[in-house]
């Protein structure tokens, strides 16, 4: 005997789930519950026993009757870095709460993967695209203007659309300042930094550069560009760079300024083939990460803060900007001082 398919949940079996109204659910699952001013404890109790019942609407039937799709779109560099891996968390976190759903995609910092990916997300009939570190953000707002469909900025800035970043120079100022500090606190042999990692290219590595250079100017310090090595963002191209810096050279440097996790990974490779340890100078790295900062007790982090960025960005999403080129800088955190 040939059991019957289970019968699929509508809202009305979610809203009597839910001790609610099919209108309320409605609105949850679409999106619009906060316009209706629906609590988000409810919101909540909706969507995850729409999780739990195995709920999923006909999205393409959905987008036909509302002329909404109901799915949002980003696009991101990299899955193994804290940093990003962090923000398409968060990311599909704030589109669940909303009914939307998240289609994130790795583009591996090449511009062409970035332009494919935006065209499949279009062709999804995304309601909106958000560009996290891409290498031509103003391409990819072009594409979606042409399509109608809403872009967003993360992590790199673009002049076509909303931008929504760290504050990267007085980030790299303070963490510059912290590892100045450490330097006089320890009677270091002298103020020297190098600073490795990023593109010089990069809107964030040259805003970097100028607050790894403000800081040290503030106290009278000069910056040599033989001691500045934005060499990509490549974990061996950080060490074949360090390999180079310290071939005319006798002893490490008293600091690094690490322009991120992944640079970092270069560094510790390139100390360890040649017998010395992290602790052996003083370190700063604008990226975080627990593991790193748990087994360096000293070193010194730049933590973005990615959850109120992501707030910043659906803010934008929400509230609409009729400024292309809005930019939302927001503070990262100094750890390890």
């Amino acid at each position: 005997m040939v059991s019957e398919p289970p019968k699929r949940l509508t809202i009305y079996d979610l809203a009597r789930l839910a001790d609610t109204s099919p209108s309320t659910v409605s609105a949850v699952l679409n999106g619009s519950w906060q316009r209706r001013r629906i609590s988000q404890k409810l919101a909540d109790k909706i969507l995850s026993l729409a999780d739990s019942e195995g709920y999923s609407a006909n999205m393409q039937a959905r987008a036909l009757r509302r002329e909404r799709s109901g799915i949002i779109g980003m696009i991101l560099p990299l899955y193994d870095n804290r940093y990003f891996s962090s923000i398409a968390q968060h990311f599909e976190a704030q589109a669940r709460q909303r009914g939307l759903f998240a289609i994130v995609a790795c583009t591996n910092r090449d511009p062409a993967q970035e332009r494919e990916a935006a065209r499949m997300m279009l062709a999804y009939r995304v309601e909106c695209l958000v560009s996290t570190g891409v290498t031509d953000p103003d391409t990819i707002s072009a594409m979606c203007d042409e399509s109608g469909v809403a872009s967003i900025n993360l992590d790199l800035p673009g002049s076509k659309a909303p931008s929504v970043i760290s504050d990267n120079r007085e980030g790299a100022r303070q963490l510059t300042n912290a590892i100045l500090g450490r330097l006089a606190g320890q009677a270091a042999r002298d103020d020297a930094i190098l600073f490795i990692g990023g593109r010089s290219e990069d809107h964030n590595t040259r805003e970097r550069i100028a607050g790894f250079t403000q800081a040290r100017a503030e106290r009278g310090l000069s910056t040599s560009e033989a001691d500045i090595l934005p060499c990509d963002y490549a974990a061996d191209k950080a060490q074949v760079a360090l390999e180079a810096y310290m071939r005319p050279r006798a002893t490490l440097p008293s600091a690094m300024f690490v322009n991120s996790t992944i640079s970092l990974e270069g560094v510790v490779r390139w100390l360890q083939q040649g017998g010395y340890q992290l602790d052996d100078m003083i370190v700063g790295c604008f990226d975080w990460d627990p593991l790193a900062a748990a087994f360096h007790p000293h070193l010194i982090m730049a933590r973005q803060n990615v959850g109120e960025m992501i707030d910043r960005v659906f803010e934008v999403i929400d509230t609409p900007s009729p400024d292309a080129r809005l930019l939302i800088e927001v503070q990262p955190d100094i750890i390890g001082v």
